[in-house]
């Protein structure tokens, strides 16, 4: 019958609001149409003199039958309103998408429903998606899964905060007053045992702290063993704070623990994420013959001006330049850095990122702080081989003697050219991020005497880049990620998209994808970052559809040494709130981790966004242990 009245079968693409539009309007027009009609026939009995008899005059209940039609033309106009409005976070249309809501991924339990409508359009306002219509995504549908899942993210990312937003520096954490103390310090621990570590934070003022929310970083080490591994800190959101280890190797292990951010600096890094989202701008050249101008590009720009749209057609991805004067917007040659837009503090709020007084500082301990661990009395657990499509732990490792070794699985050491040849033979090796994985490909290059670097004619580290060893049959591919990136002169027709690129190979037994995505997304809403991953994931999916035994390795986050500025921008914070968001996404698909985040906590060399060689070659002996997980492969 609804086919009927439309002309046209409802089908998913279109939203059942507009579905219901369409439907009601035919009504109304076939209810008019008879309206019409009647009235029309009565108008033509008076107008030939008025009515013959009795039975000709209008009756009550006839103009009663009017009146009941013309209501229900009124509630059919107000209905399909009503609907728009209820729906209309739903009012997206995406040719390109592909439904995953079968496919084999981790899935969050859906949101509460809310009955009342006002309930309703408070959850449309506050909605994750709702946001990123605002920056342009309007062309996207959101699977339920998806949008279910964001939400259940953005909630896990909530942070503690001070329970008012405008208090004093002197209020403020002070890591110079905070001690640690080890508990049970005096008890007997074998390797395999927990540690807990206990903090109370404390003021300028000398007072303790009666709420949570500094961002704290740990770790235990041994020096002369070259041994270290990350803790996991647990708030209690009164002040106090419990650092949990596990304890892998036997010796004297000290603890270390850093406060990153006090919970007021913290406070405000959330403030300019939501207030200021967009804190970078990136630029494009346009030229055409002597004319060149650059002008500003970002994901989201104010219209004050006339906009170049480079929305990516297949992703929906938008991107966006001002226009140059006297070019047209086909002449962008290339896509540029530009430039940190000044950050909206307010008062004194700057006090709270000051380098040797709250940024990354040392806490002390009260006592002690180190133990002697003892071996285990139990027989050493006997690891299996690395793969795919396991779950990470915490922690994921650890080094020993400067050589990471995983919790989980049997990591091998490639320490000669010739070991990691035989691993690559045959292999194409697919490595797409940032500058961090940029890192990867120049240290195969550097170390593989027969893997040649082709100059593809495009200059710096953004490539494409590609190194080959014919002899092996081997090829290594560097591909910056799409956009935002904060590299220098990029040309515009190689900025590629990581879901786009994965789309375009074909996969198999012989082929590895390396991926990273993080640095850059610090500065932009986390709703971004999130959509971009799940754009990433349904590309793995399809991948992994076509050819399930293609190796899919992700990468996750680095820290990073910090100043006043760099936290403003680049904080660890930022870092590991993606990070968070990463590993949840990435869960419980044949995919496989290098937990660098862990990596660069653990080692003793200082903190560092582009990590010492040694940490890279650890990251690389990873990821060959999942490409040869044995000698034989």
């Amino acid at each position: 019958m609804f086919e009927a009245l439309i002309g046209a079968k409802c089908d998913q693409v279109i939203p059942t609001a507009l579905c219901l539009l369409q439907i009601i309007s035919k009504l109304l027009d076939l209810n008019g149409k008879k309206i019409i009609a009647n009235r029309r026939f009565i108008e033509l009995k008076w107008e030939h003199g008025g009515p013959s008899s009795m039975n000709d005059q209008p009756t009550k209940k006839t103009v009663l039958h009017f009146r009941v039609q013309q209501l229900l033309c009124m509630f059919l106009v107000l209905l399909p309103i009503l609907l728009l409005i209820l729906n209309l976070h739903h009012v997206k249309f995406n040719t390109y998408s592909i439904s995953e809501s079968g496919s084999q991924w981790s899935r969050y339990s859906p949101p509460k429903n809310h009955s009342t409508i006002g309930q309703h359009m408070e959850m449309l306002r506050n909605d994750w998606t709702h946001k990123l219509v605002g920056y342009g995504y309007q062309n996207h549908c959101f699977t339920p899964e998806e949008r279910s899942e964001g939400t259940v993210l953005i909630n896990m990312l909530k942070w503690p905060t001070p329970p008012i937003s405008a208090i004093s520096f002197q209020k403020s954490s002070d890591p110079s007053r905070v001690h640690f103390v080890i508990l049970d310090s005096r008890k007997t621990f074998y390797v395999g045992d927990q540690l807990q570590v206990m903090l109370r934070m404390f003021d300028f003022e000398g007072n303790p702290k009666q709420y949570g929310g500094d961002y704290i970083q740990a770790r235990i080490h041994t020096p002369e063993l070259k041994a270290g591994s990350a803790g996991t800190v647990i708030d209690n959101q009164n002040g106090f704070y419990y650092i949990n280890f596990t304890l892998l190797w036997p010796g004297k292990v000290q603890v270390s623990v850093i406060l990153v951010h006090p919970s007021e600096g913290v406070q405000v890094l959330q403030r300019m994420r939501e207030e200021q989202p967009f804190r970078v701008f990136l630029k494009s050249t346009f030229k055409y013959g002597a004319i060149a101008d650059a002008t500003v590009c970002n994901l989201f720009l104010p219209q004050t001006k006339p906009l170049c749209n480079f929305t990516d057609l297949k992703t929906g991805e938008p991107w966006f330049c001002y226009k140059p004067k006297k070019l047209p917007c086909s002449a962008r040659v290339n896509y540029d850095r530009g430039g940190y837009m000044k950050p909206l503090l307010i008062a004194d709020e700057l006090k709270f990122f000051q380098s040797k007084v709250n940024i990354k500082m040392r806490l002390l301990p009260n006592a002690t702080d180190y133990i002697t661990v003892r071996p285990s009395p139990l027989p050493t657990a006997v690891l299996v081989k690395c793969t795919q499509g396991k779950s990470m732990t915490t922690p994921s490792g650890f080094y020993y003697k400067n050589q990471w070794m995983s919790t989980t699985c049997n990591i091998r050491h490639f320490n000669t050219p010739a070991n990691v040849t035989n691993c690559l033979r045959g292999k194409r090796i697919y490595l797409i991020g940032d500058s961090t994985m940029y890192q990867w490909f120049e240290y195969l290059a550097k170390f593989l005497p027969g893997l040649n670097t082709f100059d593809l004619g495009y200059s710096g580290k953004a490539g494409p880049l590609c190194a080959l060893d014919k002899e092996h049959n081997i090829m290594v591919e560097f591909t910056v990620h799409g956009p935002p990136v904060q590299f220098y002169n990029i040309w515009s027709q190689q900025l590629r998209y990581i879901s786009n690129k994965i789309d375009e190979i074909k996969g198999g037994k012989n082929t590895v994808i390396g991926i990273t995505l993080c640095a850059h997304f610090a500065t932009y809403p986390i709703e971004v970052y999130i959509w971009r991953l799940q754009s990433i994931r349904r590309s793995i999916l399809r991948l992994l559809g076509r050819s399930p035994d293609t190796l899919v390795v992700i990468k996750t986050a680095n820290v990073r040494a910090l100043t006043q500025r760099l936290s403003l921008y680049q904080s660890d914070w930022f870092s590991y709130q993606l990070d968070s968001v990463l590993r949840r996404i990435f869960a419980g698909i044949n995919v496989a981790f290098v937990d660098a985040w862990e990596m660069t906590i653990a080692h003793y060399l200082p903190h560092n966004i582009h990590p010492h060689q040694i940490i890279v070659k650890n990251e690389i002996d990873v990821l060959l242990s999942y490409m040869c997980p044995s000698e034989n492969n």
